[in-house]
């Protein structure tokens, strides 16, 4: 029996979402689990310190990526695939897959909320304008810092 690349993807893909399942189940029974016990094992099995795809780390390198919102598919799957089973030269892929291979919810959402909320401050304080100084009430102002400490 022969199997092609992009059915070990979909078998790699249903394997990964079949595991997916377990997780979800346990870090619904004890919340906080995914993020200090699973993701730190994960990357280390996915062993992301190595650039290159290995046949070794796909299979915790997809787990690791359905970890996000949005999972690996199996184009992507295959490529990768490709490229660790040496069928495939680098050059050939596009220049995005160590990036889409690399990226975790642990590392790309903090960095993405990071950089959005930098943005959203920048654009604030460029947008908002000057009030004058000898016209505010200080115990408004005073109210209205505290309020969220209520």
């Amino acid at each position: 029996m022969s199997i092609t690349n992009e059915q070990l993807a979909e078998l790699l893909a249903g394997i990964a979402r079949s595991q997916q399942a377990i997780i979800d189940a346990i870090e619904s029974e004890s919340a906080g689990w995914r993020g200090t016990h699973l993701l730190p094992k994960l990357n280390t099995a996915a062993n992301m310190r190595v650039a290159n795809v290995r046949l070794l780390d796909l299979p915790s390198r997809i787990l690791l990526r359905s970890q996000a919102r949005v999972s690996m598919d199996v184009a992507t799957i295959a490529r990768d695939l490709a490229i660790a089973m040496g069928g495939a030269s680098a050059a050939v892929a596009p220049s995005a897959p160590p990036a889409s291979i690399a990226s975790s919810a642990a590392t790309t959402a903090p960095a993405m909320a990071v950089g959005a909320i930098g943005a959203v401050a920048a654009v604030t304080a460029v947008a908002t304008p000057a009030a004058p100084a000898s016209t505010t009430n200080p115990v408004a102002d005073d109210e209205e810092l505290n309020f969220f400490d209520n």
